[in-house]
């Protein structure tokens, strides 16, 4: 019996759509299978871990891994746990992100709705920086970031991930406002409305979707950098780095169920953002790209 809907494009019967969901649910488990057996090893004693069998649910269930993590495991030369680190990667993503999609967004709305001479090529220049590899622009910004006294500060990691991100940015929203209708612009520019009003009135309400989308881009890459925090964080070291240093400097025995809860930790904030707003982020590259 083939079953049809409205949201449906490809008329499936039970037998078939049974296999598909089969053949999803085991690549799901297989891709889940690592975060499982981080979960359940970071909430056990070592010596369950050490004994053997990893994939085992806890005997005894513990959170001092967590505890440890958080604040008083070994990472550098100081057991501080990874929440001074932490909190650097909040100051460091929150003005990041926020910069980075202001400035994309007035960019594509420039590029859009105020053409003027060699626009495209700016953009082709932008968009040519989408691609251009990390470990490329590291002297330079080193450079840049010595000559204005931003070296090892969170503010110097703040511009390097602006510089790199409003490439990204930019694209978005060119793209989505390229959509828009012009004769509006037009309209408020007749009544009067001069170009920050008309950001501010006409283009940034509908602007919803796209923003999800620079949000979500922005924040995971600028989180999960391991690179640029490593190369210019100083003493101001973000999430990344610290991780990096909690399972290089441990001595002895190694305290894998700390290093669990500590990489759970690490994740834990671009996990969560994509279990709130995952769903906006596909409705947001979507949105505008097809016309009428």
């Amino acid at each position: 019996m083939s079953v049809a809907s409205q949201d449906t494009a490809i008329r499936t019967n039970r037998v078939t759509r049974t296999l598909i969901y089969l053949v999803l649910l085991l690549f799901s488990l297989f891709y889940l299978l690592p975060l499982f057996v981080m979960v359940v090893n970071s909430l056990k004693p070592l010596e369950e871990i050490t004994g053997g069998n990893m994939l085992s649910l806890p005997r005894d269930w513990t959170l001092a891994p967590w505890k440890s993590a958080w604040s008083s495991a070994q990472i550098g030369v100081e057991p501080t746990g990874l929440r001074p680190y932490f909190l650097n990667s909040i100051l460091m993503v929150v003005p990041a992100v926020a910069i980075s999609t202001v400035l994309g967004a007035l960019n594509g709305y420039v590029l859009t709705k105020w053409r003027f001479r060699g626009d495209t090529i700016i953009f082709g220049l932008m968009l040519f920086s989408c691609f251009i590899p990390f470990q490329i622009v590291l002297i330079p910004m080193a450079t840049v970031l010595g000559k204005l006294g931003l070296a090892g500060s969170i503010p110097g990691l703040v511009l390097v991930h602006v510089v790199y991100g409003v490439g990204f940015t930019t694209l978005y929203y060119r793209n989505y406002y390229a959509a828009f209708p012009t004769e509006l612009i037009r309209a408020a520019m007749i009544d009067g409305a001069g170009f920050f009003r008309i950001f501010w009135r006409i283009l940034l309400p509908v602007s919803g979707p796209i923003t999800v989308v620079s949000v979500i881009w922005q924040f995971t890459n600028i989180w999960n950098d391991f690179l640029f925090g490593a190369s210019f964080g100083g003493t101001t070291q973000p999430m990344t780095v610290a991780l990096n240093n909690l399972v290089q400097s441990s001595t002895g025995v190694k305290e894998y169920n700390v290093h669990f809860a500590g990489a759970i930790l690490a994740a834990l904030p671009t996990l969560l953002v994509y279990v709130i707003a995952g769903r906006y982020f596909v409705r947001g590259l979507m949105a505008g790209s097809v016309k009428g």
